[in-house]
């Protein structure tokens, strides 16, 4: 028999000899460990936990240094003294192999306590938000809905003919096939005035041309059948 066994044995007798007295206290603690922690609670004891665990990593390592630091002084002149110091520093190495194991499976459950926490209190709220639209919704008539939609139905379809009749424009009104009868007609004349006057001739130019100068002997010409014309007039007048 092991030594752990021979430990859980004895602890179980040395229990079932205790006296009857101690039957209150037991069921007290049954009744305890009963009642579940609360989520909070276990995600904080964690936390304590690994907060202890890191600072046993810190410790360790600060350890494991120091014994290095033994090793290098004494070397082969105390071999004895260096040995004892690299084999501590494997034990602490060894721990702390342990301790990261630990920590590994610590922040996996206290990560898992947090989700559920999330994932409970998000249920929580959806199951109130239901519970919220359940209670809303009883209070909404279908009948009233229907009654509702109609009533805005023949609303818009007044505001729609409201509008139209603003938007119909003052004045005398006109009919837009006359419009565009008359205007094809002046389209037409347009074309045939066009046609007219392509067939005259180039029209004289505004402008005055420039007038040479009168020679003497056009002049003097000039002034002998201006004295002709004077005597035919003379002639006519006697």
């Amino acid at each position: 028999m092991s030594k752990i066994s021979k430990l859980f044995k004895g602890s179980s007798s040395s229990s079932s000899s205790r006296p009857s007295s101690s039957s209150g206290s037991s069921s007290r603690s049954k009744h305890r460990s009963r009642s579940s922690p609360s989520p909070q609670e276990a995600i904080n004891r964690l936390r304590e936990t690994e907060a202890m665990l890191t600072k046993k990593q810190e410790y360790l390592e600060s350890r494991i240094e120091q014994e290095i630091m033994i090793a290098k002084k004494n070397g082969t002149k105390n071999k004895r003294a260096a040995l004892q110091a690299l084999k501590r520093k494997k034990r602490f190495e060894q721990q702390l192999i342990q301790i990261d194991g630990t920590l590994s499976t610590i922040e996996f459950q206290r990560e898992a306590l947090e989700n559920a926490t999330t994932n409970t209190e998000v249920m929580k709220n959806l199951g109130y938000a239901a519970k919220a639209i359940k209670g809303v919704h009883q209070t909404i008539d279908l009948d009233k809905i229907d009654s509702l939609m109609q009533d805005i139905t023949e609303q818009q379809e007044i505001a729609q003919e409201i509008s139209d009749a603003i938007s119909q424009p003052f004045g005398d009104q006109f009919d837009e096939d006359e419009l565009l009868a008359e205007l094809a007609e002046l389209e037409q004349e347009g074309v045939e005035e066009s046609m007219k006057n392509t067939g005259r001739l180039p029209s004289v130019p505004s402008t005055k041309l420039p007038t040479a100068r009168p020679s003497h002997r056009s002049t003097s010409r000039k002034r002998v059948e201006d004295d002709h014309d004077m005597k035919k007039l003379a002639a006519w007048a006697s």
